[in-house]
């Protein structure tokens, strides 16, 4: 990857970043952590993979992206804010009344959402039937999905894996969101749902393993991904929840929980690189 791409890519994680920082402090609320573990993941599928439009959200031949984990919604509209869905200053709105902004994604609502999620499992299961249907009708969108860690522990997730593996969704790409942190805890002791690279293989899927930070692997990993055929590909990014915001990194307790006054301030002095 060219410097030029990759430095453009850096800064709208950064703005993407800032954006979720924003959004959870207005909001008094909402999931940082998980959010900032995947910026650089939607920053690479919503400005350089996806076949997308803002000025026509529902395009029908556009790809599709479903956050399964839909509690880091932040994430997700931090970026569609930025790819120019919404206004960035919207993001301030988050989570409040009459928000087309809410806690979890919502399809009818907010411009450029694919699938509403909120309870874990059901968007890979959504995911995978947005994937079939493109194969009843002979259309090539692709679809994309982001599965949380915790989120693998629940069977619907393995119940999804068995059917995207039978009916050969090679149109299909899931990244499991690997940060080892839930609400409770690390997922090893929670409900341990490791090792995911070996699961998915045993169920038929192609597994790739990346660095969630690195927009060369996540790039790789995608053109090996649509290189594959007659399987669908699960792509194991390897991420620190939190990343960005010292404080947040690696730990648990900003799984969902806003940041203060004081540590607003803080974490958008370090992403701003105030101070360096």
């Amino acid at each position: 990857m060219e410097q030029t791409k990759l430095d453009q890519l850096t800064e709208i994680a950064r703005r993407v970043r800032v954006g979720i920082i924003e959004g959870t402090y207005h909001a008094k609320s909402g999931h940082p952590g998980g959010s900032l573990s995947i910026a650089e993941i939607l920053t690479y599928l919503y400005f350089e993979e996806m076949n997308i439009d803002p000025k026509n959200p529902k395009m029908p031949t556009r790809d599709r992206f479903v956050l399964s984990k839909g509690h880091t919604a932040p994430g997700l509209y931090a970026t569609l804010a930025e790819r120019g869905f919404f206004p960035v200053e919207d993001l301030k709105t988050l989570r409040k009344i009459d928000s087309y902004l809410q806690g979890h994604p919502d399809m009818k609502g907010t411009p450029g959402v694919d699938m509403s999620t909120g309870s874990l499992g059901l968007g890979i299961s959504a995911a995978c039937g947005m994937a079939l249907s493109a194969k009843y009708r002979g259309e090539d969108y692709r679809v994309y999905t982001v599965v949380g860690d915790g989120e693998s522990e629940e069977g619907q997730v393995w119940e999804a894996a068995m059917f995207a593996a039978h009916y050969k969704l090679d149109n299909l790409v899931a990244f499991i969101d690997l940060n080892g942190l839930q609400i409770d805890g690390k997922i090893t002791e929670v409900m341990n749902p490791t090792p995911h690279d070996e699961k998915l293989k045993a169920f038929g899927w192609n597994v790739i393993t990346i660095n969630a930070h690195s927009f060369e692997e996540i790039a790789a990993a995608l053109a090996a991904a649509r290189a594959c055929k007659g399987k669908p590909t699960a792509i194991i990014a390897c991420s620190v929840k939190g990343k960005g915001v010292s404080f947040m990194e690696d730990k648990a307790d900003w799984h969902g929980k806003a940041p203060n006054a004081d540590e607003y301030a803080q974490a958008l002095a370090e992403l701003n690189g105030e101070g360096k």
